[in-house]
């Protein structure tokens, strides 16, 4: 992967890149939304026990697909109230560690049930 955040626009305002651009040869994995729903089907009560439990489904599926969260290219965060964008970002930040996929987050008026929080979609990339 290149990662491209020119110095002709203002650098990334968090841990994202503008950019990536992946091989031509590479294997691709399209993630479907996840929300905060355990195993179990419960879901947590608040935004950091939603947004740990997305995280946990999305490198699941990473896993299954015989890759991690180095394989990133890019990640869509959903969530439905403002003010838990701080919060929602300590966790994002702590599973992505040093990695930096082009990144959006958007707040939206509600998803698919009133009691999901969040949701998020990725893509990854394998050679």
């Amino acid at each position: 992967m290149r990662l491209f955040n020119p110095p002709q626009i203002a650098p990334p305002a968090a841990t994202y890149s503008h950019g990536v651009e992946i091989s031509p040869n590479a294997r691709w994995l399209y993630v479907a939304g996840q929300v905060g729903t355990k195993p179990d089907g419960t879901i947590g009560a608040d935004i950091e026990g939603q947004a740990e439990q997305a995280w946990r489904n999305v490198l699941a599926i990473l896993e299954g697909g015989g890759m991690g969260v180095e394989n990133l290219v890019k990640v869509t965060s959903f969530l439905t109230r403002p003010q838990d964008v701080p919060a929602y970002a300590k966790v994002r930040d702590r599973f992505l560690g040093n990695m930096r996929p082009a990144t959006t987050m958007v707040v939206v008026q509600a998803l698919a049930r009133p009691a999901f929080l969040i949701e998020v979609e990725a893509v990854a990339t394998k050679e």
